[in-house]
């Protein structure tokens, strides 16, 4: 039997998952979590096989959860399941330890097939996305991609200076260096630029 856990912010699709997951004879949904740091807590408690995450939930993303799950040296594999179709996030969530990765409007049995596949050691990751992942790499550095999120958040460089404990001159040197990697005008520019290809 594959034990999975399920983390999915909204409560209808996270029903609608485990209830796919759990017709097969195979597979057994052990726990649901509906944020970030919540499904981490679940796979230090209940030690999941598989864990299936969407990438964007409050508290931790599904990309933070697969990089601690890696970090801690946690048998757990992940399977990021996601409306995102950009080839930006599955390089960072295969950064991140993820050994799948499947978009959210895919067939239904494609979904239980890949819990299988994860789970016997191997990946799976949408083919279309494959091809593209290694076309285009992501230029910007963790700093660079933190402090671009947090502007486009709306967070003026002070503030993001006192949020990640860097001084106002240091983040100023972080934006115009994300600004000047994506080609834009403006940090709102940068953002939206970074956001399209799945790197912020």
């Amino acid at each position: 039997m594959i034990r999975v856990l399920v983390a999915e912010d909204q409560a209808m699709v996270l029903g609608a998952l485990a209830a796919l997951l759990e017709i097969e004879s195979d597979i057994q949904v052990v726990a649901r979590a509906q944020d970030g740091r919540e499904a981490l807590l679940m796979v230090e408690r209940d030690a999941p096989d598989v864990l299936l995450t969407d990438i964007e939930m409050p508290g931790l993303t599904g990309l933070d959860v697969a990089a601690e799950i890696t970090r801690r040296g946690l048998p757990t594999r992940v399977v990021i399941l996601t409306t995102f179709a950009r080839s930006g996030y599955l390089r960072r969530a295969l950064d991140a330890g993820a050994a799948g990765y499947l978009l959210k409007d895919s067939p239904s049995d494609e979904l239980a097939n890949a819990v299988r596949r994860v789970h016997a050691g191997g990946r799976a990751i949408d083919p279309t996305l494959a091809r593209e992942a290694w076309t285009e790499s992501d230029p910007l550095s963790s700093r660079e991609r933190q402090v671009l999120r947090l502007a486009a958040d709306g967070l003026a460089s002070t503030a993001i200076a006192a949020e990640l404990f860097l001084s106002d001159g240091t983040v100023r040197n972080y934006l115009s260096s994300a600004i000047s990697k994506m080609g834009a005008a403006n940090r709102i520019e940068a953002a939206r630029v970074a956001r399209e290809k799945g790197w912020l």
